[in-house]
Formats: C-alpha cells, sequence, structure tokens
C-alpha cells in the first residue's frame, strides 16, 4: 500500500517512518509537516492510506479529513484518544494509534487497513484466525456520546443487533452504540468471538450449554442460526 504521514511533530514523522520501514507491504511515498502541504500533493498523487495526526495547529486532522472528497483509508494517529472521536463517524477510518505507538499495535492496524474495503466499508476477506498462543489486544473502543470507552474485550460475553444499535453485554455492565454487527465483528478476534446468529455474536469461551439451536450464556438464551451450527460445533470441536 502506498502510504503518506501527515504529523506537525518532527520525531512522530520519524518513528511512523521507521515503522512503515518494518512492514513490507507499505511503500511511504512522502512525509508531511501539515494537512494543508498534504493536499496540495493529494489533488495530483492517487495514495492508499494515510497516517494523520489529528491535533496540529491551524488546520487539524479533522479539518483535513472534512476536506477531502474521495478518501483514502485513514489511521489516526494522537496522544489523546478524546480527539478522534469525531472523526469515528467517518467510514474510511480504519483504526487510531495512541502515542506513543507500539510495534505491535502497529502492525494491527496495518492489518485491518489491508482487510478494509472502501466500497463498502467492511473488511475484504475473512479475519486470520488467531491461535491460542498468539496474544489478544484487549483494547476494545466504543463511541458513545462522544465519548471514547474502552472495554476489556474477554469480559465481552455477548453482542446484539438492535436495528440502528448494537447493545454489548459485559461482565459487569451493558452498553448500547450506534453501529452495525458487521462493524463491531470486525474488531473482534475470531479466537474469542463467532457470529452464531445475523443479530448475535458471542463469546465462545462464555457458553454455559449447548442445545439443539441455541446457546445459553450467562441467562441469555441466543438462537444459532443453521448455517452458523457446523461452524460453531467445529470451534467447540464438537463434530
Amino acid at each position: 500500500m502506498d502510504c503518506i504521514i501527515i504529523d506537525d511533530e518532527k520525531m512522530a514523522r520519524v518513528v511512523l517512518k521507521t515503522l512503515c520501514n518494518e512492514i513490507e507491504s507499505l511503500n511511504l511515498i512522502e512525509e508531511f509537516p501539515s494537512a494543508i502541504q498534504a493536499m496540495k500533493f493529494l489533488n495530483d498523487t492517487k495514495i492508499d492510506l494515510i497516517f494523520l495526526d489529528i491535533h496540529m495547529p491551524d488546520f487539524n486532522g479533522l479539518d483535513f479529513i472534512k476536506s477531502l472528497k474521495s478518501p483514502p483509508k485513514i489511521i489516526l494517529t494522537t496522544s489523546d484518544p478524546k480527539f478522534a472521536i469525531e472523526a469515528f463517524e467517518y467510514d474510511f477510518i480504519v483504526d487510531y494509534l495512541l502515542k506513543p505507538i507500539e510495534i505491535a499495535r502497529f502492525q494491527k492496524a496495518i492489518q485491518k487497513a489491508e482487510k478494509f474495503d472502501l466500497a463498502s466499508s467492511e473488511p475484504v476477506s475473512p479475519k486470520p484466525k488467531l491461535t491460542d498462543n498468539k496474544e489478544i489486544d484487549n483494547d476494545f473502543y466504543i463511541n458513545i456520546d462522544r465519548r471514547l470507552i474502552k472495554i476489556d474485550l474477554p469480559s465481552i460475553y455477548l453482542v446484539e443487533a438492535k436495528g440502528d444499535y448494537i447493545k454489548i453485554k459485559t461482565e459487569e455492565k451493558e452498553y448500547t452504540v450506534h453501529s452495525t454487527l458487521k462493524k463491531i465483528e470486525e474488531k473482534l478476534p475470531d479466537s474469542l468471538f463467532l457470529k452464531i446468529h445475523r443479530s448475535y455474536i458471542i463469546n465462545l469461551k462464555k457458553i454455559i450449554d449447548i442445545e439443539d439451536n441455541s446457546v445459553l450464556i450467562k441467562r441469555d438464551v441466543i438462537p444459532v442460526s443453521r448455517s452458523k451450527r457446523p461452524e460453531l460445533m467445529k470451534r467447540l470441536d464438537l463434530l
């Protein structure tokens, strides 16, 4: 993927450039200290991905996003997650990285970008299966009332679609967000979660009991669609 960096901090650009050089699929075309300079470049050059700092003087990252006519994929970089909240309203935002950026977190963001299809705002191929010996990133953020709320991934036991909203149930609390089940599914690791019905995603480790067409998790009885039952049985090694 051809990419550019937009960040007013020189050291931040150096760090991102170093990280980009570690990823074979990335081709860093240019870096810019301001969004205005980048806009001039983008008028004549098509790229696949932008690493964009949100908090910049004069013309900040949000102003830049709103000015784009045909935006590429964008990964936000920021030292404060609250600056990323408004930007998450845009479908072409793939992920955001909190400074200082760690290589493992950077790699996961690139994996999302590689699977992300701008035409549908959904991953273009199935997520790679995570094996048990791979570490799961427990940082899962949702946007509620213009606040980014962090949820511990393993604590989530059920995700349910309710019209235009999604209900996320955890061990301690329930959250309701304006989103789609597909967008939430894309953020969840396959090693823990499985969509068993058009309206439900479950945490496989939280299953208490299984009947022919349903599973019991906590006090919730969740239906299992016929098409999803073979995959559920396979994942649980019950075939």
